[in-house]
């Protein structure tokens, strides 16, 4: 990965280190733990890659969801920021996760989500495709199965999420109108996911996307 990608591994290694450490001397004990399960993804995704061979797409997408998460529970936002977007019931601190300029805009961990699925979901599709010895077609039954392993992952992450909130006090997390809106947003991701899909794959060599 790292003589392959280099490009790719320092920008992960930069924001990684950078917020972890800015997380490290807040005190940010919610972040600390992302951390650790920021790293364990990563390693996740490194091994899927040596055995799938995702596209650089791909790649770059999940490297820049994990950065946007790690910018959205690190990075403080001023209080005139927030007047629209309230913290969290219960947060210790306003970050960018919580920021929304407008009432009526989602707030960025709604537009975070629904980018991080739209990701998980192209990973998905290529590591599909290469488990079937990239035979299958994005056929209309195709998408739907796609759009419910997008849906299956995020619901992974809503379990992480609930894990923090029952582990550390005082996380920006939010309650069960926050976890419906980061599962109406997931499905966003996720069907714009099956669409890219649909009008962009190719059939070039090895039947990978362009």
């Amino acid at each position: 990965m790292i003589r392959k990608h280099p490009g790719l591994t320092a920008f992960v290694a930069l924001y990684m280190a950078g917020f972890g450490g800015y997380a490290l001397l807040n005190g940010n004990k919610e972040f600390i733990f992302y951390g650790i399960v920021m790293l364990l993804c990563i390693g996740l995704v490194a091994w899927m890659h040596a055995r799938v061979g995702l596209s650089n797409l791909a790649l770059w997408l999940l490297a820049i969801w994990g950065g946007l998460h790690m910018a959205g529970g690190n990075m403080p936002i001023p209080d005139d920021l927030m007047a629209s977007s309230p913290p969290a019931e219960g947060a210790a601190h306003n970050v960018l996760y919580n920021f929304r300029p407008f009432a009526w805009f989602p707030k960025y961990d709604q537009w975070t989500h629904a980018f991080g699925f739209f990701a998980a979901t192209i990973a998905s599709w290529e590591a599909l495709r290469a488990a079937t010895r990239y035979t299958l077609t994005p056929t209309f039954g195709v998408l739907i199965g796609m759009i419910c392993i997008g849906m299956g992952l995020g619901a992974i992450n809503e379990v992480v999420e609930f894990a923090a909130v029952m582990m550390i006090p005082n996380t920006n997390v939010g309650g069960y109108v926050n976890t419906g809106w980061d599962l109406v947003s997931n499905l966003t991701g996720c069907i714009l996911a099956a669409a890219f899909i649909a009008v962009f794959w190719r059939e070039p060599r090895r039947g990978r996307m362009r």
